[in-house]
């Protein structure tokens, strides 16, 4: 059974007044990219067909692969595309890397075929990957069937709602290489067999100054998705619609809504946590990674607070997550952060496991 401790700690914000927004999607949602809090919604836990947003959780596997820059040659998995492509031949040679940015600028559908083939060695495993990385990302009403979200002719599809993909792309634009490549508006490559210039279809990044990324989609069946982030001041917002036929001029008017709206609080500073009458991983050192911020509606008068869950580990590693810090809005939960553990060379032997104690007796 785990033992937690946890630490209450009150912080009251109180601000104004909020304006209303609407879209004419199916499905939506803004969401705080800092806390993850919902900031609008409509239809959001609605499971639809999402097309090629799906590339995001292409994208992503790729850049957390470590492969980003090996060389890929071209095999006929390719050859099994249709759609929309970066029209890469067989026998091709160029950077993972690269195929990322076809995949994320001109949603190439081979560019998806190549890369699931060559992060994972095969298309199956890969989308294997993607479902285990959607549930570890809290994804719980998310499948995916294929690395390119098709739906049409043999393709099965892959399904999830307008809240599970703002968290995929919250979680995505933490990492600052994909946060590059999605906010790229053009990109050139020349290969063995070719030159390339990828424009990004997402035409937010050409003509809404405050864009910073996102990923369009389009199938007959999911009609117009899109994923989109934006950035104004401190405030970072995170639009998804799906079967949204005015689907641009929306995701102004939703981060327009949430400029005008909300405002970013900081809450707690990444680095070193201090928390009080905590000892029992005194000797090591307790921190988070990102600081915590949260977006909150001028109109709220409900206090923000914080509690910190610590969980007792006998055993850990330097990076392990030994807790999480619980972000509320009021009663309402907004998100966990984590919470890891920095081992001090001082305190190692205080930290071993009896095994590795008893191993280190009859070490020279």
């Amino acid at each position: 059974m785990k033992k937690w401790m946890i630490f209450v700690v009150c912080l009251f914000i109180f601000p104004l007044n909020v304006n209303a927004v609407s879209t004419s999607a199916q499905a939506a949602i803004l969401l705080d990219q800092d806390s993850n809090r919902i900031l609008y919604s409509k239809n959001m836990d609605t499971v639809r067909s999402v097309a090629s947003i799906s590339k995001i959780m292409t994208g992503i596997l790729a850049v957390e692969s470590g492969k980003m820059d090996r060389t890929v040659t071209i095999n006929d998995v390719v050859l099994r595309a249709y759609g929309s492509g970066i029209y890469v031949k067989v026998g091709e040679r160029l950077k993972l890397r690269d195929l990322v940015y076809g995949l994320m600028l001109r949603s190439g559908n081979d560019a998806a075929l190549a890369i699931a083939d060559y992060v994972s060695g095969d298309v199956d495993k890969f989308v294997e990957m993607m479902n285990a990385k959607a549930k570890e990302i809290g994804m719980k009403n998310t499948t995916f069937h294929n690395p390119s979200g098709l739906d049409e002719e043999e393709e099965v599809g892959n399904y999830s709602t307008a809240y599970d993909m703002a968290l995929l792309m919250s979680y995505a634009m933490k990492n600052e290489d994909f946060k590059k490549i999605v906010g790229t508006k053009k990109y050139t490559l020349k290969t063995n067999k070719n030159n390339y210039i990828w424009y990004n279809k997402n035409k937010l990044l050409q003509t809404y100054q405050y864009a910073t990324g996102g990923k369009t989609g389009y199938t007959q069946k999911a009609r117009r998705t899109l994923v989109s982030t934006a950035t104004k001041g401190n405030v970072n917002l995170i639009a998804v619609t799906l079967n949204d036929g005015n689907d641009f001029q929306d995701h102004k008017n939703l981060h327009e809504y949430g400029f005008h709206n909300f405002e970013s609080y900081f809450v707690l500073k990444k680095g070193n946590l201090k928390i009080a009458k905590e000892n029992y991983y005194s000797g090591d050192t307790l921190y988070i990674d990102r600081n915590i911020r949260i977006a909150l509606q001028p109109s709220e008068k409900d206090a923000v607070h914080i509690n910190y869950k610590l969980e007792k580990k006998d055993d850990y590693k330097n990076g392990d997550q030994v807790g999480i810090v619980e972000l509320f809005l009021g009663d309402e939960k907004i998100s966990d952060i984590p919470i890891k553990i920095r081992i001090e060379k001082n305190n190692n032997y205080y930290r071993k496991s009896l095994w590795d104690k008893i191993k280190g007796w009859f070490t020279p």
